[in-house]
């Protein structure tokens, strides 16, 4: 096969992101970070309204560069959450409407024979963007679904046995419903192990309901840039000097241990779910402005972490309140020793 584009190269314009150093990271450095954070909450907040929990999360993603999966019923402004998210980082933007009939190829794209020289050329997916809306993803089988992994992991794609490396900062933004509603497809544990966040979307408070009524059928309110490619980069970049001590490391892992050895677990919190658990306690730490992780810090983003990560006893297997109470519980018990 002659084809135009080269393996190991993207056909979207890359920005290179700063390497993280070894050193921590200065008070100074994580006060001007805050700026271009609030700014970009404050953007989503104006479109959104839902609790500001929610769209720390997404930042907690996007700082950590992993990816979030949102789930809620049909109609709490899921996709709009994530559309103006996305549209305020700043950075090219696809979004993959999941269906039954979507195939692999529909996401990564192909090679397409060009009948005026003979020659096969590279049609990129949607794939090949900084944010990627991967819309009801649940509604599509799990042979649709594996198309994200390699993307959602490596940060690449492989089409035709050709490699292909994804534009920087990448994330994958993922809504689904729950898989009790008729048309889903349960995610495969693998795919699952690859969103670093789990975001509950339940039903809005009265005040925001109402809210909502006074805004609706008005213009929308716009969304504007907040960053860009290479902003994004240098935040991303700043996440992993935030210190954690060791006793923070030991903590970690006590609570990831505390749900593999839970009676009503099959299989509990993995190594990558203590790296993502370490990950998102540094991403709190900067967004509440610290240069430092707290045992708090841990708390707070456990049940986001890890929850859905887990596999429970068939009785209780996708029940997203068991999976999270077996968390909550291991923040309960698990204590926390100074080291």
């Amino acid at each position: 096969m002659t084809a135009t584009s080269s393996p190991a190269t993207s056909p979207a314009t890359q920005v290179e992101a700063p390497l993280a150093t070894s050193t921590s990271a200065t008070q100074q450095e994580v006060d001007a970070a805050r700026g271009p954070l609030d700014a970009l909450r404050a953007a989503v907040a104006r479109v959104y309204l839902g609790p500001a929990r929610t769209i720390d999360l997404l930042l907690l993603a996007l700082l950590g560069r992993g990816h979030a999966l949102l789930e809620g019923v049909p109609g709490v402004a899921k996709t709009t959450l994530v559309k103006a998210f996305a549209t305020a980082l700043g950075c090219s933007v696809r979004r993959v409407q999941f269906t039954p009939d979507l195939l692999p190829s529909d996401i990564t794209g192909t090679y397409v024979l060009s009948p005026k020289d003979g020659t096969f050329n590279l049609r990129p997916g949607p794939i090949f963007a900084n944010v990627v809306l991967a819309d009801e993803i649940n509604r599509a089988p799990a042979k649709t679904q594996a198309a994200l992994l390699e993307a959602m992991q490596e940060k690449q794609v492989t089409i035709e046995g050709d490699r292909f490396e994804l534009p920087p900062p990448f994330i994958v933004l993922a809504t689904q419903n729950p898989i009790d509603l008729e048309g889903t497809y349960p995610l495969p544990e693998a795919q699952i192990d690859r969103f670093l966040l789990h975001v509950a979307m339940g039903y809005p408070s009265a005040r925001e309901e109402v809210e909502m009524l006074k805004t609706h059928g008005s213009q929308a309110p716009h969304v504007a840039a907040q960053l860009d490619p290479a902003r994004v980069a240098a935040l991303q970049a700043l996440t992993p000097r935030i210190h954690v001590e060791d006793d923070i490391l030991d903590y970690i892992v006590a609570m990831c241990t505390f749900t593999r050895k839970h009676p009503r677990v099959v299989l509990g919190a993995s190594p990558r779910a203590s790296l993502a658990l370490a990950t998102s306690a540094r991403g709190i730490a900067l967004l509440k402005g610290r240069t430092f992780v707290t045992p708090d810090d841990v708390r707070d983003v456990a049940v986001p972490t890890l929850s859905h990560r887990l596999i429970l006893v068939p009785e209780l297997e996708g029940d997203a309140k068991a999976r999270a109470g077996v968390v909550e519980e291991g923040i309960a018990r698990v204590p926390y020793r100074r080291g």
